[in-house]
């Protein structure tokens, strides 16, 4: 299990709440991956970065959808109506977008509660995140991969009161 996979997990475990943002999957062609999917939890999924797409902003052979990313993020990363807020992930893809990067600096700034994947590399945005004082960091190992996802749950509710 993956770092999206245990934010879908939590998700699930929290299907009671009001969850607004996104997660991102693997577009596959036989075993081989041709790009990225973006999925939001009420029920939107379009292309967000594909070998086949030609775009200035590319993060290896995957040409990225900056239109796409910021129609979602303008729509899901938003505080109304949400008691959550997963955003499937902060990384060199998703900060190409200046709507993402304005959207997540308002949430992390709110009363709201945020759940995020963060690239374990990366400089700017990333970083600056990483580093925040009021951000709590969870390391995906194999060791507690399967634990996570009741560990971000619990942790949500906490924050929201359910």
């Amino acid at each position: 299990m993956g770092k999206t996979t245990a934010l879908r997990r939590a998700a699930e475990a929290l299907s009671d709440l009001r969850i607004r943002g996104f997660t991102t999957g693997d577009i596959r062609e036989g075993k081989e991956r041709v790009g990225f999917r973006i999925q939001t939890f009420d029920g939107d999924e379009a292309v967000l970065a594909h070998v086949n797409i030609q775009s200035p902003y590319r993060v290896g052979k995957y040409g990225v959808d900056l239109a796409t990313l910021d129609r979602v993020a303008t729509d899901q990363l938003s505080a109304k109506g949400a008691d959550v807020v997963f955003v499937d992930e902060i990384g060199k893809m998703e900060t190409f977008s200046k709507a993402f990067v304005e959207r997540v600096e308002a949430l992390l700034e709110s009363s709201t509660v945020v759940v995020a994947s963060v690239g374990q590399r990366g400089e700017g945005f990333i970083d600056e995140v990483k580093r925040r004082r009021d951000v709590f960091l969870w390391k995906l190992t194999r060791a507690n991969r399967d634990h996570i996802p009741e560990e971000i749950a619990a942790w949500v509710r906490e924050r929201v009161g359910g």
